[in-house]
C-alpha cells in the first residue's frame, strides 16, 4: 500500500477499531474542485462529509420517498452527535449555474438535477431577473443565497432546531472561492459573508 494510507496507517487502524467520532458535519457540493477535506486540510475521521449537487439541504419532509441528504443529516446529528454542521458552498458551481439557466441543455425540469435544483427556484428567478448584475455577480449571489437557504432548511428538522436551541449544535455557512482559495464565512448575526 502506498500513498495516504501508508502515511496514516495507524490512524486508519484506530478508526477501524474505535469507529468515527467527528464533531463537524459538512454538507458540500459534489464538485471535484471543492473537496472539504482538502479545503480544511483534515485527517481521516475528523469530518463527516455529505456531498450533493450545489450543497443543498431540502426542507424536513418525512414521507415515503428516498432522501439521501436528509438521511445523512439524521445520522450525523442523531447518530454521530456532531456539534457543528457547516453548509459549504463554492464559486463557479455548475448546479447554481443550471438553476440560473433552467432551459440549458441537456438538463430538463423533470430530470434529477432539474428537480433537485427546483429547491431554490424562487431565489434563482429573482436573481436571474436582476438586470443590474453581471452573470458572474448573479451566480455568486445565488451561490451564497443557497447557503443561507440550506442553513434555514436545517432548522426545519425538529431535532436540529431543538439541539441548536439547547446549545448542543451550531449551524454554520461558508463559501469557498475556487479561483483564489479564499474561504468566506457566514456571519450568523448579519447574514453577510466575510473573509475571516
Amino acid at each position: 500500500m502506498n500513498g495516504r494510507y501508508q502515511a496514516e496507517e495507524q490512524r486508519y487502524r484506530q478508526l477501524a477499531r474505535e469507529g468515527q467520532t467527528p464533531e463537524v458535519m459538512v454538507i458540500a457540493c459534489c464538485d471535484s474542485r471543492a473537496a472539504p477535506e482538502t479545503i480544511f486540510d483534515t485527517l481521516p475521521g475528523e469530518m463527516f462529509v455529505v456531498r450533493n449537487v450545489a450543497n443543498l439541504v431540502p426542507p424536513y419532509q418525512p414521507d415515503g420517498d428516498y432522501h439521501s441528504t436528509s438521511a445523512a443529516i439524521e445520522f450525523g446529528v442523531l447518530g454521530l452527535k456532531v456539534k457543528n454542521v457547516l453548509v459549504l458552498g463554492h464559486g463557479r458551481c455548475g448546479g447554481i449555474k443550471a438553476a440560473l439557466s433552467p432551459d440549458a441543455k441537456p438538463l430538463e425540469a423533470d430530470d434529477f438535477i432539474g428537480k433537485w435544483m427546483s429547491l431554490i427556484n424562487p431565489a434563482a428567478k429573482a436573481v436571474a431577473a436582476n438586470g443590474h448584475m453581471t452573470n458572474g455577480e448573479r451566480q455568486t449571489s445565488l451561490e451564497r443565497i443557497s447557503i443561507r437557504y440550506s442553513v434555514a432548511n436545517l432548522r426545519s428538522f425538529p431535532y436540529i432546531a431543538a439541539r441548536e436551541a439547547s446549545g448542543e449544535l451550531q449551524l454554520h455557512g461558508a463559501w469557498f472561492d475556487i479561483s483564489t482559495g479564499e474561504l468566506w464565512t457566514l456571519d450568523p448575526e448579519t447574514g453577510d459573508f466575510e473573509r475571516p
